[in-house]
């Protein structure tokens, strides 16, 4: 089945996921939709083949293991027919699974549950905010390390919850230019849009968390009926 499409949202890629967990379909078209990538699901691998006729997807995303038809066995039958890259998803026990699958043809394998930035790697999708969601980035005394998820100002460690932590991953990674709203609405909530004042209540905490005065901010600034704009503190001179 398709995932609901957002609403007026244009998609640049269609995906089709093949995998028998409908949440963690959901879980990873919300993420992506965000990115201009469209997620048709399907739960098993009799479906999926029916799906890529009728679809034509830039890709497939196929857990290793489904029922009906096993991932091994989709990705043998596509090849008869199909040159579109398929991507094994592939869990902790699934290393058999995974080599039969890249024997038959699989493009590449990616851990399953999936991480969108690894999936979007993989599609040779940029984000919209052109920076790289798993890379440590610096501005100032600002630190943000998404690996090891730890964010800090001067080197002392800052507890963040998970989507302010995303957010001044987003913000530190953009520092000096305006990150507009729809920009944190696809990065947060995978373009789905919050309600009218939920971004506004995330910067008005982080601003809080990070020392940054929520009453008369300067370093998370607003810029107007746009978005916001990170301006790291300058270093006093000696």
């Amino acid at each position: 089945m398709d995932t609901p499409a957002i609403p007026g949202q244009r998609h640049g890629h269609v995906l089709l996921l093949a995998d028998p967990d409908e949440q963690v379909a959901h879980d990873l078209a919300e993420h992506l939709a965000g990115h201009q990538v469209k997620v048709v699901f399907c739960s098993d691998g009799a479906e999926a083949l029916l799906q890529v006729g009728l679809q034509s997807p830039d890709a497939l995303l196929v857990s290793a293991k489904l029922p009906l038809v096993p991932g091994a066995r989709v990705v043998e039958v596509l090849r008869r027919r199909s040159a579109t890259p398929v991507i094994i998803g592939v869990g902790p026990d699934d290393a058999e699974d995974a080599v039969e699958a890249l024997t038959a043809g699989a493009s590449a394998c990616v851990a399953r549950p999936y991480r969108p930035y690894e999936v979007l790697k993989m599609l040779g999708v940029a984000s919209p905010a052109a920076y790289d969601v798993d890379q440590t980035v610096a501005s100032g005394p600002y630190s943000v390390n998404p690996a090891t998820f730890e964010a800090r100002v001067d080197g002392r460690l800052v507890q963040l919850p998970l989507r302010e932590f995303k957010l001044l991953h987003l913000l530190v990674a953009n520092a000096e230019k305006v990150v507009t709203r729809d920009q944190i609405s696809a990065e947060l909530w995978g373009g789905s849009a919050p309600k009218s004042n939920t971004i506004a209540v995330h910067i008005r905490r982080l601003r809080d968390r990070i020392g940054d005065n929520p009453h008369d901010p300067r370093i998370i600034l607003t810029v107007r009926n746009v978005g916001y704009r990170f301006v790291p503190p300058v270093a006093d001179t000696p």
